[in-house]
């Protein structure tokens, strides 16, 4: 038996343009291995055999709408859970086509992996960029690109090697810290579980033996800590009557037992008398740890505070700028009022400035037409009704992060990332 709980977990996503085979990557990596059971795949061989297609089409795992089964296309974002005997994996299959934009955005937004597949035949196409703008701006630390179909250009490392370049040349632009490439053909497993005997001249690993091994201990921010208080634990039983932890998850940095801390907003200084978990106490917590923080005085914290260093804490600002995605069908308003959504803190915000609209295909700032709606990607100021604790998204992709709500529908509007 494998021991699933004390695994390192592996977010992914996919991206590609139309038919780049993302969903049929996915359903060979879990069917390679071994992570489907006999009678799923029995139910797609006989689904494939329906439809009149050749052999097992592998997509159908993944594409659980009806529309996309009809279509032959990704429509909603996916997410499949295997593991292997290394590492759990959760994996987001997101949609290719532009009108899907925001449902690419909502599956990369917590990934340590892009995968954007590329068609062999095609070469770099307008969404290629698009997602590779899209993996960079939502700051995925690892970008991996798969050079798909291969078996329809003959396996010709020619073709892998222009593609690779136009890649490099173009992620320079962007702010990718890690790129890797790999020749791949989903449909018949080249590289993708087994190490492909049609492309001897591939030196590297197989796209299963890169997801087990790549590190992502230090995706983490390590450095800065920030704690933002979630639910205040008062038990109220004669075990534990003086009993008051502040339950939240690590976003940032380590705490030990004895460290001093800074309360925000209130500025007290203080020091952590004990840390629990739901395993007993602990030493010390590092994200993305949930944990329960008791401390040496008493003072008042609620929801929506944050507990950090004396001389390294976030930004207090009531003044937002940031990156957005705008998701709903109704475009932004400019002056517009909505629920800011910030770590565990709540406010109200106003639409204080549009400063562009950016075209993703050109990475051009569209200053003149600032319409921002479904799908576009924005900079935009926000005025909020208190005081945020905010790091830049760089620097914590957790406290740099925020969500715009319709007070009057309750949908989520748009993700925002700090500036």
């Amino acid at each position: 038996m494998i021991a699933y709980e004390n695994m390192e977990l592996l977010r992914f996503t996919t991206a590609g343009s139309v038919d780049d085979g993302k969903s049929t990557l996915i359903g060979r990596l879990l069917y390679d291995s071994k992570s489907i059971f006999e009678d799923q795949y029995e139910a797609i061989r006989q689904s494939t055999e329906r439809r009149g297609e050749e052999g097992v089409n592998l997509a159908l795992l993944t594409d659980g709408l009806r529309a996309e089964r009809e279509q032959g296309i990704t429509i909603d974002v996916a997410y499949r859970y295997f593991a292997t005997p290394k590492r759990k994996f959760i994996i987001a299959d997101t949609p290719g086509h532009i009108q899907y934009t925001r449902n690419m955005v909502t599956g990369a937004s917590t990934a340590n992996v892009a995968l954007i597949l590329v068609d062999a035949r095609q070469g770099v196409v307008e969404q290629t960029r698009r997602h590779a703008f899209i993996a960079s701006l939502l700051q995925i630390p690892h970008l991996v690109v798969c050079v798909n179909k291969m078996d329809l250009v003959d396996y010709s490392e020619e073709v892998y090697e222009r593609i690779k370049q136009e890649i490099e040349d173009f992620s320079y632009k962007l702010d990718v810290k890690d790129i890797h490439f790999i020749p791949i053909s989903a449909l018949h497993g080249d590289n993708v579980v087994d190490k492909s005997a049609n492309m001897p001249w591939y030196g590297g690993g197989t796209l299963l033996y890169y997801l087990e091994n790549v590190h992502i201990g230090s995706d983490h921010n390590f450095i800065d800590t920030r704690f933002p208080v979630q639910y205040v634990v008062r038990p109220n039983t004669d075990d534990f009557h003086d009993y008051r932890g502040y339950a939240g998850r690590v976003a940032g940095g380590i705490l030990k037992k004895g460290d001093k801390v800074m309360l925000l907003p209130s500025g007290f200084v203080t020091s952590i008398a004990k840390i629990d978990t739901f395993d007993g106490p602990i030493d010390e917590a590092y994200p993305p740890m949930s944990v329960t923080i008791l401390l040496e005085d008493d003072f008042d914290l609620s929801r929506g505070d944050m507990i950090a260093r004396e001389n390294n804490h976030p930004t207090a600002t009531q003044d937002v700028e940031a990156m957005i995605c705008w998701f709903n069908e109704k475009p932004l308003q400019l002056n517009g009022k909505y629920a800011l959504m910030h770590t565990t803190q709540e406010a109200r915000c106003i639409i204080k400035d549009i400063r562009y609209r950016l075209d993703i295909n050109s990475l051009h700032r569209d200053e003149e037409n600032t319409t921002i709606a479904m799908n576009d990607i924005a900079r935009i100021v926000v005025r909020t009704t208190k005081p945020l604790f905010v790091d830049s998204y760089r620097k914590n992709r957790i406290t740099g992060s925020i969500i715009l709500v319709d007070e009057g529908t309750n949908e989520t509007v748009a993700a925002g990332m700090i500036i």
